[in-house]
């Protein structure tokens, strides 16, 4: 090595030095401003299933084919050397199955709470993020949506200010959070008893901290809730609100990545207890009289707490599991009505079967009422999206099974299956079989 070494000439050696460094250059090279984008389509339906009755938010046991597009523009612009801001205009069209109720794990995560025939306009992101260093070694951050290229300090603190999900920071999962890449199911994508703060589209404004540090790192938010149950956001306005907090481990085991999450959260919002609303019930109109939650609501917490966990088994092979719980006294107040859940699942790359661009998934979930919960809606209750008009009770069971293939660069075309047992929790109702296929580009 010495000899080869002192064979270049200083000038070669010189011009070699400056054509590295100048490499090296162009591969961090921060972005002063970027634009990316997205368009998805899912086109869902269920057959017809066993239904000997129905109520105000059932699953329509007629069979039912529905279709979501939506449109989404990430434009963001560096405003110093570690401060970022963005904004996401979209146009959404589309309705879930019917009108996104029937199920607490809906099998759609690209179905708003919200739908409409003919494309809106409206702004779910506008945010800043800021990055501060605390340390000195670097990392190269990809250009992507939401995330201008260039390098950040591998330990720092990030910021985030302004309106997007909770779940773009927390709870987050390599092989199942995004139902415009990987599974469908909210409650595979998602731990189902994070009652998460959102409106009706999933979004709300609030501030996140993320702390990281070696392996470790440390998150912490505060975020906005809607008025009311299931309401509209319209503006900033913290008299309702989460906190929620998120610690990561991440790991080595076998020498391939894992990552473990412990997550905890608390709602404070005017929000009823299920058995009050039975009380009430009882003493108005006696034992047959419907129970209403949303005449009891007052100030209240409701926590709860999830376990995330990814790993690495084999090149291209990631297996995850999700477990959480939540108040299972109080009403569902943003998400869905699910008091447990466990889910877990599999994904696996193509390059297994000479496509490395596709990836194939199947995962399984278990959703539970509490039984305050569960006697609310034996009685008739409602809530946000399920409510039959009476209840058999059983856990509510999904298996999921997708395989997306990459079509040209950058344009996918995913099949996805899902059969749900006792769907709503409903012995006496399905299995329901639920098809889909889902178009995604992006730039």
């Amino acid at each position: 090595m010495n000899k080869l070494y002192k064979s270049f000439s200083c000038g070669a050696l010189l011009s070699a030095c400056l054509l590295n460094a100048s490499a090296q250059d162009d591969a961090v090279a921060p972005e002063d401003w970027a634009v990316h984008g997205q368009l998805t389509n899912v086109t869902q339906k269920h057959a017809r299933f066993n239904s000997p009755y129905q109520g105000q938010n059932s699953l329509d046991a007629n069979g039912r084919t529905e279709e979501t597009s939506d449109i989404t523009l990430y434009a963001g612009l560096r405003l110093g050397a570690s401060t970022e801001l963005w904004i996401n205009p979209e146009i959404d069209q589309g309705f879930g199955l019917s009108n996104t109720v029937g199920m607490a794990g809906f099998p759609s995560g690209e179905a708003y709470k919200i739908g409409a025939d003919a494309p809106y306009l409206r702004v779910p992101r506008v945010f800043i993020r800021h990055v501060i260093a605390l340390g000195s070694e670097q990392e190269k951050v990809a250009s992507d949506a939401n995330q201008l290229g260039g390098v950040k300090a591998s330990e720092n603190l990030t910021i985030t200010v302004g309106k997007f999900s909770v779940a773009d920071i927390f709870d987050t999962n390599s092989y199942a959070h995004d139902p415009r890449g990987d599974f469908f199911n909210w409650s595979v994508i998602d731990a189902g008893a994070f009652d998460y703060a959102a409106d009706a589209w999933g979004y709300t404004y609030g501030a996140a901290a993320e702390w990281t540090q070696g392996s470790r790192t440390w998150r912490a938010g505060v975020f906005q809730l809607s008025s009311k149950p299931n309401g509209k956001i319209t503006r900033v306005d913290f008299a309702t609100f989460m906190l929620v907090a998120e610690a990561e481990q991440r790991y080595q085991w076998r020498q391939r990545d894992g990552k473990v999450k412990l997550l905890a959260f608390a709602n404070r919002a005017p929000m009823a207890r299920y058995d009050d609303a039975i009380a009430q019930a009882n003493a108005s109109g006696g034992a047959s009289a419907i129970p209403d939650v949303s005449l009891l609501r007052k100030r209240a917490w409701r926590p709860g707490a999830t376990v995330n966990m990814e790993q690495e088994v084999a090149d291209g092979v990631g297996v995850f599991a999700r477990a959480s719980a939540n108040d299972g006294a109080k009403e569902a107040y943003e998400f869905t009505e699910i008091n447990r859940s466990l889910s877990a699942g599999v994904a696996v790359k193509g390059a297994r079967w000479g496509r490395p661009d596709d990836t194939f998934g199947v995962a399984g979930v278990a959703n539970a009422l509490s039984s305050d919960a569960r006697a609310y809606f034996e009685r008739g209750g409602i809530g946000i999206l399920i409510g039959d008009g009476a209840l058999r009770y059983g856990s509510e069971k999904i298996a999921e099974a997708y395989y997306s293939a990459q079509l040209v660069k950058d344009v996918s075309l995913a099949f996805d299956f899902q059969q749900a047992v006792n769907p709503a929790y409903n012995r006496a109702r399905g299995p329901v079989q639920i098809y889909a296929l889902r178009l995604h580009a992006q730039f």
